[in-house]
């Protein structure tokens, strides 16, 4: 299959950011104490989005005083919530009132008749703005529904250590296409012995972002599996191309966003991580002794006049149980929560995330506050780069189909690691995947 949705995001209209962060330490009280008290139960594998909703709950309550938020935050780690989440929906008993799931989760909570609420109408004040990035909205409907409420756009990107760039006579701001990147990394081994950029084994960014470049999917038209087409098949090749060249190489994890990446890259290993703008946060958190070194930059593109400059990468959309006696408001502080002005102010000064309404992206209050951690770890403004590919985001669309999550596993799990570690022909692994999948899925 061969779809592209694009952002065609207008310059004039107002500009309005795994991978996941860390799980925090759980705050175990059950539903029904929270329903006894009047509070409202949500429940989050990420500590910090817990601390985002009660900011976000005491901006609403100053401003709606009619309608209090009485808010009770519940972290669980990350498989344990959402296994506790299905089973709670599938009884209908000590369901969350309002809740986090993750991505290459949430097509497991849409199928048959979700229990989740549609919030297409709570949504619609804040997307008929134009500043919302539509896209990120997509990855959550089903049968034209929405589901969920995304957090941040997750625009693809490339973080580069300048520090080390430069002592082997690299300047990152060249670096356009893959061709360029191959060429850059090349000359860096040469002069270092070590690699410019990673290989992901245990995940899809750079995968998506080249699938997104050349238009293409993990499945047909019509919903079938697809992942031994020509498009997935020339990405693989791309990737392969860059490794034999020694431009980029595997690392511990199997992709940047694991705890044993951060410190290969903390200690000068890779020169360059492609990533969703959310990593910034793992600059920050995990390399601090990388401040002041790391620019932001687009992603490699297959060529300069590309109109898919980047993809949204990763993601946790937030959903409302719909059988709830106060699921209506509940679904319209969501909807404020994330989507509104204040909300998307806090989404980046408190994650440090992208926002899906862009008319942040502009308030130069917000983007250029020095006060701002991220504005002063790196080298460059973030938002400069995401006002330059603004137009260019794309989305993968099987991302909100129930089969992704099949694909995701196997390509993550077998397929990538016998490509880049075990050197397996890529024709030969991808129709050993498709195969696969096929019985896995019943096609």
């Amino acid at each position: 299959m061969k779809k592209k949705r694009m952002l065609a995001l207008a310059l004039s209209a107002a500009l309005a950011l795994g991978s996941l962060a860390g799980c925090g330490g759980q705050k175990d009280n059950d539903s029904q104490k929270s329903a006894d008290d009047g509070s409202i139960e949500f429940w989050t594998f990420v500590e910090m989005h817990g601390t985002f909703y009660e900011n976000m709950a005491e901006k609403w309550n100053k401003e709606h005083p009619d309608k209090q938020i009485k808010l009770n935050v519940n972290v669980m780690p990350f498989d344990d919530m959402h296994n506790k989440l299905q089973i709670a929906l599938n009884s209908g008993t000590g369901t969350p009132d309002f809740v986090d799931i993750e991505l290459s989760k949430f097509a497991n909570f849409t199928q048959g008749t979700p229990a989740l609420m549609d919030l297409t109408e709570v949504a619609e004040p804040y997307t008929s703005t134009g500043n919302i990035v539509q896209s990120r909205l997509d990855i959550y409907l089903n049968n034209d529904k929405l589901y969920g409420i995304p957090t941040h756009v997750g625009a693809t990107v490339a973080f580069y250590n300048t520090e080390l760039l430069e002592a082997a006579g690299i300047d990152y701001t060249t670096i356009k296409t893959w061709d360029d990147f191959k060429e850059a990394g090349s000359k860096y081994y040469e002069a270092t012995g070590k690699y410019l950029g990673t290989i992901d084994t245990s995940a899809l960014w750079i995968p998506n972002l080249i699938m997104a470049e050349l238009g293409s999917d993990y499945v047909t038209a019509d919903g079938k599996v697809d992942v031994n087409n020509k498009d997935l098949q020339k990405t693989m090749e791309i990737i392969k191309d860059l490794q034999e060249a020694n431009a980029v190489q595997t690392m511990p994890g199997g992709q940047p966003d694991k705890e044993e990446a951060y410190g290969v890259i903390n200690s000068g290993e890779y020169a360059c991580v492609i990533m969703p703008i959310w990593y910034m946060s793992r600059y920050t958190n995990y390399m601090p002794e990388l401040s002041g070194k790391i620019a932001i930059a687009p992603a490699p593109v297959l060529d300069e006049n590309s109109e898919v400059k980047s993809v949204g990468g990763g993601g946790t959309g937030t959903a409302v149980v719909a059988d709830k006696p106060n699921a209506d408001l509940i679904a319209e502080f969501v909807a404020y929560a994330k989507l509104s002005d204040e909300g998307a102010a806090e989404v980046w000064n408190l994650l440090g995330f992208d926002p899906c309404n862009r008319a942040v992206w502009s308030d130069e209050t917000i983007t250029n506050n020095p006060d701002n951690e991220y504005i002063k770890y790196f080298k460059n403004n973030p938002f400069d780069v995401l006002k330059s590919i603004e137009d260019g985001i794309a989305g993968i669309e099987s991302q909100s189909t129930t089969i992704y999550p099949s694909i995701n596993n196997t390509l993550t799990t077998v397929t990538l690691n016998d490509i880049f570690e075990n050197d397996v022909d890529i024709k030969t692994a991808l129709d050993q995947a498709q195969q696969d999948l096929k019985n896995e899925l019943g096609q």
